[in-house]
């Protein structure tokens, strides 16, 4: 059978009527290309998520504001709908379907309103109308310029437990019911990113930004040539621009070093993306909409050799820290379990742990918002153990960062670490912790968030130059 390939366009590729022409664009071109058409995911326009969700915050509240928010976004999608379409039928029926849509959502909110309430369910099935009508949109316009395109709900195609906000993938389920209906496809498919459906046909998300998960499911599915996400940069960079501006494109990487750059914070691509791609071995690309002929990044199972120990470095903000000190845990058995155990219960997740080798104090990483919750809990959770003084301490510090070193060449390097901690010297950032994976792949270290700019420039300086 001939190559499919899928591509997802983000919020930041269809924020307006002149990038979802760049995007149909590319879209027809590879139409005109391929022998077999595209499935295009994508998002909702930029901006219309958040509205969605700020929406149903005031409709919460008993604020009459989420009215407005309609409007402004029956208005945002009219004035897209005439600057795309120019067929008079093929307008006029989209913008009766955009209307239905948009009035499916007052009543929802209204509902809410009425109730005082928005449970996660309803949040989900509320967040999901911006992709609801850009799929519409985009699938119209292609239409509009002479490639036949029809949208997709994802909703009928993705099937997902009850975990609202965060769903799990059936993907048995999932992979039928996507090969059944888009296999043997002759036009374009613009499928709805982001949103799934339990098996009783209630609404789902995949996590925010979760439409690059949708088409690797999609591309796992239907066995793809490939996945191409598309957003606003050229790839994945060695840093943060906006930090390194001599910060530069790297042209492979493998699914490891992709999967620990997204975890600590590269945002050009969704962790849970390369879960389902991995087991095939299905390449991943990260290619720019405003500069199409770009090579952009290539993710793949094994990557071309380079020619420095560190592949990126990436960063999580706004993390605060745990130490839990004590001479008594010194041998003391299920000591950490009792931590751990703690720290979930208060629905708090570790990002980084670091422990001392003598078991006196270990130290667990968590968002700066969860982190208060944690040590809460531990305080009461431990209780005996401070009384007793076997713990003599749990101290939360905030205003921290965690950065990440990644690359799979730091493997065996010796003297690696030497060199990253002198040139973290020399800038004079001091390590709050550390935490090292024992395959080498990652050096994670804490230290202030004000020191984040110094610690990242001097160690790109240092090793990707």
């Amino acid at each position: 059978m001939d190559p499919m390939h899928i591509m997802k366009f983000g919020g930041s590729s269809v924020a307006d009527a002149g990038l979802i022409r760049s995007v149909a664009d590319i879209v027809i071109s590879r139409t005109e290309s391929d022998k077999r058409p595209p499935v295009v995911v994508v998002s909702a326009m930029k901006g219309v998520t958040d509205t969605l969700i700020t929406a149903a915050a005031a409709a919460e509240s008993g604020d009459h504001s989420y009215k407005s928010a309609i409007i402004e976004l029956k208005h945002k999608h009219h004035e897209a709908v005439k600057a795309l379409i120019t067929d008079n039928t093929i307008g006029v029926s989209l913008l009766i379907e955009v209307d239905s849509i948009l009035d499916e959502l007052g009543e929802i909110l209204h509902g809410v309103e009425l109730v005082r309430e928005c449970s996660l369910r309803t949040n989900d099935l509320i967040s999901g109308f911006g992709e609801r009508i850009s799929s519409l949109l985009i699938a119209a316009h292609i239409t509009d310029r002479g490639v036949k395109a029809e949208a997709v709900d994802a909703r009928e195609i993705i099937r997902t437990d009850d975990d609202h906000g965060q769903a799990a993938v059936d993907f048995d389920i999932t992979g039928n019911l996507i090969r059944k209906r888009l296999a043997d496809r002759d036009s374009v498919s613009v499928v709805t990113g982001f949103i799934a459906s339990t098996a009783e046909g209630v609404s789902t998300t995949l996590g925010r930004n979760g439409s690059d998960y949708t088409a690797s499911i999609l591309g796992t599915a239907l066995d793809a040539e490939s996945v191409e996400i598309w957003t606003d940069v050229d790839g994945i960079l060695t840093a943060d621009p906006r930090i390194v501006p001599d910060a530069w494109v790297i042209k492979e990487i493998s699914f490891q070093e992709a999967m620990e750059l997204s975890f600590f914070g590269a945002e050009v691509i969704h962790p849970y993306t390369l879960v389902p791609v991995i087991e095939k071995g299905l390449p991943v690309f990260i290619k720019n909409t405003l500069n199409p002929s770009a090579p952009g990044t290539r993710i793949a199972r094994t990557a071309a050799p380079k020619d420095r120990p560190i592949t990126g470095i990436a960063s999580i903000d706004n993390v605060s820290m745990i130490t839990i000190e004590g001479g008594g845990m010194v041998g003391m058995p299920g000591i950490a379990s009792r931590i751990f155990a703690s720290v979930a219960g208060s629905g708090t997740n570790i990002i980084m742990i670091s422990q001392a080798s003598s078991e006196h104090s270990i130290c667990p990483v968590c968002r700066h918002e969860e982190a208060r919750k944690a040590a809460d809990g531990l305080s009461k959770d431990l209780s005996d153990a401070i009384s007793s003084r076997m713990i003599r301490s749990i101290k939360l510090t905030d205003g921290l960062e965690i950065i990440a070193v990644i690359g799979e060449n730091m493997r065996g390097q010796v003297g690696l670490s030497g060199k990253l901690f002198s040139a973290l010297g020399d800038s004079d950032v001091n390590i709050l912790a550390i935490a090292q994976g024992s395959t080498e792949l990652n050096i994670s270290f804490v230290i202030e968030s004000k020191h984040k700019s110094e610690a990242i420039i001097a160690i790109h300086r240092a090793f990707i130059g």
